[in-house]
């Protein structure tokens, strides 16, 4: 089985729409992908109406959380979308990014850049607005040659000349709330340090100790060294191990599958979930 338990659709920051990221899926080789846009679940009835046979849908969010000034990234897997606690959360940090990207975009016009709103309100499109926006609207100017070229101190990385802060959940209280929808929680990216400042090992532990499930390893933003080390970490603390892509489509030059979870966690995984069961395809609509 091949698995890759981080995707992004047009929901928020990917550029496939939800149907042609399973479809892509399928076409890569994938028996089970995931839907983890950020901080929305609009994505999953037009997944579900286009799974293609033989493609398992895991549906799940990107929340974005922030501990001690650092901002980070609780993927959540198999939860109760309309669970109200979890749901009014999500709907917090969603109605702040308008607000905030909009703070950015004039924080670039102060720096001579001349990005819109309305460009940044065209290319997301709908979805769940946010910093990757801004960044594409950045190449679009030719300001930078990549979406990751934007996210450094000069631009929108965190304590950038252009970054805005807006409103991120305590991860601690993150779990509990997955948790309570019956989800399961796996920390993002965890050694990703070219996004910033990341989270200390001893918070990991104590997110371990609040029923955090696992953290994600395979990613394209850890080294070797880093997947060691966290790999290392996740043993100590019995932790699940994931990989994923982070597939965002045009976005990101990752493809799907790059990065895969093995079968027994994911199985781990659907086996602790109790608020919504993977999605098997039928042959789409």
């Amino acid at each position: 089985m091949r698995i890759d338990l981080h995707c992004h659709s047009t929901a928020s920051d990917g550029t496939d729409t939800p149907a042609e990221l399973v479809l892509g899926a399928a076409a890569a080789g994938l028996d089970v992908v995931a839907l983890t846009d950020h901080d929305t679940t609009r994505g999953y009835a037009e997944a579900i109406a286009a799974l293609p046979e033989g493609l398992t849908l895991v549906t799940g969010a990107e929340l974005s959380c922030r501990v001690d000034g650092v901002s980070m990234h609780m993927l959540a897997y198999l939860f109760d979308p309309e669970e109200p606690a979890l749901l009014a959360e999500r709907e917090l940090v969603r109605d702040d990014r308008v607000p905030r990207a909009r703070a950015m975009v004039a924080k670039l016009a102060e720096l001579g850049v001349p990005v819109t709103w309305e460009q940044v309100e065209r290319i997301a499109a709908g979805g769940s607005v946010g910093r990757p926006h801004v960044a594409t609207a950045l190449v679009e100017l030719g300001v930078v040659p990549t979406v990751d070229d934007a996210f450094t101190e000069e631009w929108l990385a965190d304590g950038g000349r252009a970054f805005v802060e807006k409103h991120e959940t305590d991860p601690f209280e993150a779990i509990r709330l997955v948790k309570g929808a019956g989800g399961v929680t796996v920390f993002a990216h965890p050694a990703a340090v070219k996004r910033g400042r990341t989270v200390p090992e001893p918070v990991i532990a104590e997110m371990a100790a609040a029923g955090l499930d696992g953290i994600e390893v395979d990613h394209m933003d850890h080294d070797a060294d880093a997947r060691a080390r966290l790999r290392g970490l996740a043993g100590e603390l019995g932790l699940l191990v994931t990989g994923s892509s982070d597939y965002h489509g045009s976005r990101k030059t990752v493809s799907l599958g790059a990065y895969t979870t093995d079968p027994e966690v994911y199985g781990e995984i659907t086996r602790r979930a109790t608020g919504a069961f993977p999605v098997p395809g039928t042959g789409g609509a």
